[in-house]
């Protein structure tokens, strides 16, 4: 059987973990049409400009990382008015186009009807998208990120029909419920069906791990183009390995990534901030690599800055571990204005 390869391959948000740091190394790798920033909760009010720049510092670049990788914003939200306005604003300040989040499962989302708890409202979801794309100029796409459904996942079918109904560029789908949260498996199968009731680009998310799980999950859902999440976090070069027939990254260069984002986190956001996710992106690697279990259980237990550096580099004394500015961080910004 042939291996299906994807048309486009976006790089999916995940709240505290493919921030701006991690999508600035993960797109340098290649791969990606486009990137979607962590969301922005939309309440009742308009946002000033340094809440989207604090989410996407791509704004700063023209919308795009150093690789030249677009970044679109992501919003959540329930009220279809203000999640109007502030789309407007966030493709004004340069996003290109916005996405649209019914699909996060936390709880803490969910309790206040946000992400996918308004998938047991699918009439409020269509109001919500309709008032976008009216707000949004036409030529800057809307697209959307949904579930299954929130407990049935035959929900899905109406819901994407509603969504396209309502002016949806493209549609993204994690193929499970709310409730079935991050539980194995996905069920790419089921979204087949929506796939042939839909005319607009249709990505497949969920538990594409390898080229042979993208594969798969194309044939079995029909869709031409994937969503990647967690697999990206745990195989770096994931999105080119869709594209070409090439070996995993190995895992010397796979160091000097961690080696690199520990200079990025620890110039942008903190040093303590930049060793916990050091930990955190270990945890994600283990699934790929077996040194990544070893690295993290010797540094698992350091919490101070010296000791954690001492710790690396006696672990790999040929990586150049530091935390400190990193030119990836180093470009003038102007002044914030709303």
């Amino acid at each position: 059987m042939p291996t299906l390869k994807p048309d486009q391959i976006w790089l999916a948000p995940m709240e505290g973990v493919l921030d701006a740091p991690m999508r600035e190394l993960l797109t340098a790798i290649g791969g990606y049409t486009l990137a979607v920033a962590e969301f922005v909760r939309v309440t009742d009010q308009v946002y000033p400009r340094r809440v989207f720049t604090r989410i996407s510092p791509e704004l700063f670049n023209g919308g795009k990382t150093q690789a030249g990788t677009p970044v679109r914003l992501q919003l959540l939200g329930q009220n279809p008015r203000a999640m109007a306005i502030n789309a407007e604003k966030a493709v004004r300040l340069g996003s290109p186009g916005i996405d649209l989040n019914f699909g996060c499962p936390a709880p803490i989302v969910n309790r206040h009807l946000g992400g996918a708890a308004l998938l047991e409202y699918p009439d409020h979801i269509e109001q919500i998208v309709r008032a976008v794309r009216e707000r949004v100029p036409s030529d800057q796409p809307v697209s959307v990120k949904m579930r299954l459904g929130f407990r049935d996942r035959s929900a899905g079918y109406d819901i994407a029909r509603r969504i396209e109904d309502a002016g949806a560029d493209s549609l993204a789908i994690h193929a499970r419920s709310r409730d079935d949260k991050y539980t194995p498996p996905a069920h790419w199968h089921e979204v087949a069906r929506i796939r042939r009731a839909l005319r607009i680009p249709l990505f497949i998310n969920g538990e594409v791990w390898t080229p042979q799980d993208a594969s798969d999950a194309l044939r079995e859902s029909g869709c031409q183009h994937i969503l990647l999440a967690r697999g990206a976090v745990s195989a770096p070069d994931l999105a080119v390995r869709l594209r070409e027939e090439r070996p995993q990254m190995p895992w010397a260069e796979v160091v000097e990534l961690l080696s690199r984002m520990l200079s990025l986190l620890s110039a942008t956001r903190g040093k303590k901030l930049a060793s916990s996710r050091l930990k955190q992106w270990l945890n994600y690697l283990k699934r790929e690599y077996c040194e990544a279990e070893a690295l993290f259980s010797t540094i698992r237990r350091v919490t101070l800055e010296p000791e954690l550096l001492s710790t690396l580099r006696s672990a790999l004394p040929h990586v150049a571990w530091q935390i400190g500015p990193s030119p990836h961080t180093a470009e003038s910004r102007p002044p914030e204005q709303d």
